[in-house]
């Protein structure tokens, strides 16, 4: 295959998904409008009913995005001013945004260069030798799991709960376990890009303990626990109907969407094996990786991108600048090498197109046109 034949390959279509959907979405979505129940009600109890066993849990509590959903975990476990909260900085904003927005400080330990998660034997020093921590955050970076049992055993033997930022990681697994049901709350994002995204924005809370999903589900409309009572001072985060209608469509699809991108990741491996780049393998104990995004870590990489694009192809750079180095976070302290693995993978990572709907041509592209440029 020559790259003067351009080939359109877009990081993401969700155009393709949406076609074979589009009459289904629209009779459900037509049925919440003649309705007239926007907000809450009968179809998000009916997406809650259905999702937290998907999600290996006992419930389920939708919210209105996927940043209030780590807001609302926080705020459900007492986390509040001043208090310290262990996660990784090299993720999406709103995990560190959620913890300062409590009034609570971040306080970073590196990643793990194999996985991009949290490196659970620094975890282990953190809680060793910092000062207290109200709670841990670890990130399902990219579709794959945290090494989640030694921070659950440090975290329990100290009385700390573990909040997972799945927002990436929907159906994901760690030991054959699903991601969301292992800490005392899981948290998920429905925003259009994820595996499970609605037309919209969207969030979730996942959780085994009944009293706990009660004070979310109150937390989540003002702390609400009858009509103008209100327990806890909460937030307005509801999840709309109209949104819960698209979800519900979109999760009976969910298993086979992975599945492409499963099948896509191992198409991009063989590849793209002895080849320039660094492609992503799952860690034993990540049983199910669903590959949110196929990340690789290549040399000369903003050039690298650069040259994909002008071949068509769309690639993206997540995370460019890692959050202890972030203008905003200054005041904690943080200097340049001091998460040299979180800043390493920030100056090398490169996320390629992977969604299901990829046809083999588009990745053979795309393989070539990486080859090409370091040839």
């Amino acid at each position: 295959m020559s790259t003067a034949t351009k080939i359109s390959v877009p990081l993401l279509d969700l155009g393709a998904q949406y076609a074979p959907l589009r009459d289904e979405v629209l009779r459900e979505v037509t049925r919440v409008i003649d309705s007239q129940k926007f907000i809450l009600g009968g179809e998000v109890d009916a997406l809650e009913r259905e999702i937290a066993p998907y999600c290996g849990a006992q419930y389920a509590v939708g919210c209105a995005n996927g940043s209030d959903a780590l807001f609302l975990a926080l705020l459900a476990l007492g986390v509040g001013e001043g208090d310290r909260v262990l996660t990784t900085p090299y993720t999406f904003f709103a995990t560190a945004g959620a913890i300062s927005r409590i009034g609570a400080k971040p306080v970073f330990v590196d990643i793990d260069p194999a996985t991009f998660n949290l490196d659970t034997g620094l975890v282990e020093r953190a809680m060793r030798y910092g000062g207290p921590v109200k709670a841990i955050m670890p990130v399902h970076l990219f579709g794959g799991s945290s090494d989640l049992d030694p921070i659950c055993e440090l975290a329990r033997a100290r009385g700390t709960p573990v909040i997972e930022d799945a927002a990436q990681a929907i159906g994901a697994e760690y030991k054959s376990k699903r991601v969301g049901a292992i800490g005392e709350i899981g948290c998920f994002s429905f925003f259009p890009s994820k595996n499970l995204g609605c037309f919209g924005d969207g969030g979730l809370l996942t959780t085994n303990d009944k009293a706990l999903a009660e004070k979310l589900k109150a937390l989540r409309v003002h702390g609400r626990t009858g009509k103008y009572l209100h327990e806890w001072i909460g937030v307005n985060s509801r999840l709309d109907a109209l949104q819960a209608a698209v979800l519900r469509v979109k999760l009976k699809r969910l298993d086979a969407w992975s599945e492409g991108r499963q099948r896509n990741a191992g198409l991009y491996t063989e590849l793209l094996k002895n080849g320039p780049v660094e492609t992503p393998r799952a860690a034993p104990y990540q049983t199910r990786h669903i590959y949110n995004q196929f990340v690789i870590r290549a040399k000369d990489r903003d050039q690298l991108k650069a040259h994909l694009s002008e071949q068509g192809i769309g690639a993206e750079v997540y995370y460019p600048v890692a959050l202890h180095l972030q203008r905003c976070y200054a005041d904690l302290g943080y200097r340049e090498g001091d998460f040299p693995e979180s800043e390493k993978a920030s100056r090398e990572t490169l996320a390629l197109p992977i969604y299901a709907e990829l046809a083999r041509e588009q990745i053979e592209y795309v393989c070539h046109s990486i080859r090409a440029f370091y040839n």
